[in-house]
């Protein structure tokens, strides 16, 4: 008896040894994101405080660009968490705060702005969960960037959550939503911003739920869609077949194609855009090779992360480069201005690799890039997709 307990303890002071020594490797390892510094031409500070700040999103409106993004004491559910909205008029070298959204007992993130009659649209998902599960979708709008009404819920479709809507003629806008239980996105139409109906199904099953859709230059719609496979219990170890899919449709979008699932990452909060006729890609990106284990599955909490770009092709994503980040990362705003991308996201601090689970834990920034697209061009020539 005396020998067993002897060396159960020594067992458990093994694991204990070892479970400290991880902690210490994964808290002091130095960040290893491979940035490319042609493509990312400048990287700054846009919000730097003691708050795990979040989920940005950022427009072109007027003279002046607007950005969301959610201020919280964690990357959890809570009823702390303050939407914030932004404006800069010199391409984000200052901001000035125009409003504040945090509706009472409640968390509120994911938002998303759009201009729609000549009005500006900020969405946003509301959420009771504390492993963050939203519920609904709800709107706000601003005629002047400064006065804005409080969030009404979009009406008759409850349960989906929006993403970013996207027009080509500025009268009908399409958008992606996911059912709040996962497992099935379809795709909207509006125009009006407000009175949105379903027009088809884009995908269904595999615990899919954030979905992003583009314009191509032929007139057809590509979609991609972030593919966790696992049930949310297994989140904290992510699932190996986790995945983007990439899909299709002709005018009216009635009807989807499955082009193909691409391991090169599971594309978390996606932003897709498009630059000389091509749809890039900037979201989370998981480095680790053979996503295979616990550490390493496709969307582990005990993974790195960074956010990075990627071009969407027919046949898979073809990974560029990444962004400044690591831990808790991505979810991003873009404008195209010429030949360059400003574009917000947010990141744990760089000058460590945490996983993602430290990363949910601790104060976060919303950082701006510049990014050269002739020099991404450039560079996805050479790239194949996977």
């Amino acid at each position: 008896m005396k020998k067993t307990l002897k060396w159960m303890g020594i067992t458990l002071g093994v694991l204990l040894l070892f479970l400290v020594l991880l902690f210490g490797y994964w808290f002091l390892r130095p960040n290893q994101a491979q940035v490319n510094p042609e493509i990312v031409a400048q990287t700054w500070d846009v919000v730097k405080d003691d708050a795990h700040n979040s989920n940005t999103d950022m427009i072109e409106w007027g003279d002046a660009y607007y950005l969301a993004y959610v201020s919280s004491p964690f990357h959890f559910g809570n009823d702390e968490s303050v939407m914030h909205v932004t404006r800069t008029y010199d391409q984000g070298q200052t901001w000035e705060e125009v409003a504040t959204f945090n509706p009472p007992g409640e968390d509120i993130r994911d938002p998303k702005l759009a201009v729609i009659d000549d009005q500006l649209f900020l969405y946003a998902l509301k959420n009771t969960d504390f492993l963050a599960e939203p519920y609904l979708t709800v709107y706000a709008v601003s005629e002047d960037g400064e006065t804005w009404s409080d969030f009404e819920d979009i009406p008759g479709l409850d349960g989906w959550l929006f993403w970013r809507p996207i027009t080509q003629d500025g009268e009908t806008f399409y958008n992606s939503a996911y059912w709040y239980e996962h497992g099935k996105a379809v795709l909207l139409k509006s125009t009006d911003g407000v009175n949105w109906e379903i027009v088809a199904t884009i995908s269904q099953g595999e615990r899919n739920d954030e979905t992003e859709i583009e314009f191509l230059p032929d007139g057809r719609m590509i979609a991609t869609a972030r593919m966790e496979y696992g049930a949310a219990t297994d989140g904290i170890f992510g699932d190996t077949q986790g995945a983007t899919l990439i899909a299709v449709a002709e005018p009216p979008y009635d009807a989807w194609t499955e082009l193909l699932q691409s391991k090169v990452t599971r594309l978390d909060g996606p932003y897709l855009f498009t630059y000389n006729d091509r749809v890039y890609a900037v979201g989370r990106y998981q480095p680790d090779l053979g996503h295979s284990g616990p550490l390493t599955a496709q969307g582990s909490a005990l993974s790195r992360k960074r956010t990075a770009l990627f071009e969407v092709r027919e046949d898979g994503l073809a990974y560029l480069t990444d962004l400044p980040s690591s831990g808790d990362t991505s979810y991003v705003g873009l404008v195209v201005d010429g030949d360059a991308a400003y574009l917000t996201y947010y990141t744990s601090p760089t000058n460590h690799d945490y996983p993602w689970f430290m990363g949910m834990l601790l104060p976060t920034a919303v950082e701006m890039a510049k990014i050269d697209l002739p020099a991404l061009e450039a560079l996805a020539d050479q790239i194949s997709a996977r």
